[in-house]
């Protein structure tokens, strides 16, 4: 679809639904801006720090594959009395010692079709739950539509970290990459 930065199709049938077509292609765009940001990253510099920031690239892919899981799950299985985990945040961003840079991106790559499949069954204005949380204590319903936004302005979020710690890495850069010719 023309205005993307990468050629992008989808991988489930939405139907006739082009608000979710546009949508998901959006999200397939900003993934693969994500994939270019961490091609051929090895094994310690998916944990090396780069800036000021605790962010590392393994950090970003753990978090953004918990929350496209996450949101599946919630849309799949909606929790009227769903309550945030705050004990999940301590190593959100991290990757643990028994944790692999190979592993957490076949994570990803799991939680984006979950997602995506969740996604292509859903009603867009189908009204979901929030969970509780101390940044949000009452109860609040999302659409699908709301959520799938809110994951492509996530993606497109952590896509702009990444690429800075990737360039501060590196040197390389996503649309040095995109410039180069090269097509994702």
């Amino acid at each position: 679809m023309a205005g993307f930065y990468t050629s992008q199709s989808l991988s489930v049938d939405v139907g006739d639904d082009p608000m979710k077509e546009d949508l998901l292609l959006l999200l397939a765009d900003q993934r693969a801006l994500l994939e270019i940001a961490v091609a051929g990253v090895d094994e310690e510099q998916a944990r090396t720090r780069t800036t000021v920031s605790e962010l590392t690239l393994g950090g970003i892919v753990k978090h953004l594959a918990h929350g496209e899981l996450d949101t599946a799950d919630m849309i799949a299985d909606p929790d009227p009395d769903a309550q945030f985990d705050l004990s999940r945040l301590d190593d959100e961003y991290t990757l643990g010692e028994s944790e692999t840079w190979a592993a957490t991106l076949d994570e990803y790559a799991a939680a984006t079709r979950r997602f995506e499949e969740v996604i292509a069954a859903a009603p867009l204005d189908a009204m979901i739950p929030q969970p509780i949380a101390p940044w949000a204590p009452e109860r609040v319903w999302w659409s699908v539509h709301r959520l799938l936004a809110n994951r492509i302005r996530e993606t497109a979020h952590h896509c702009g970290h990444a690429d800075i710690i990737r360039e501060a890495l590196d040197g390389q850069t996503t649309m040095g990459v995109l410039s180069s010719g090269l097509s994702f």
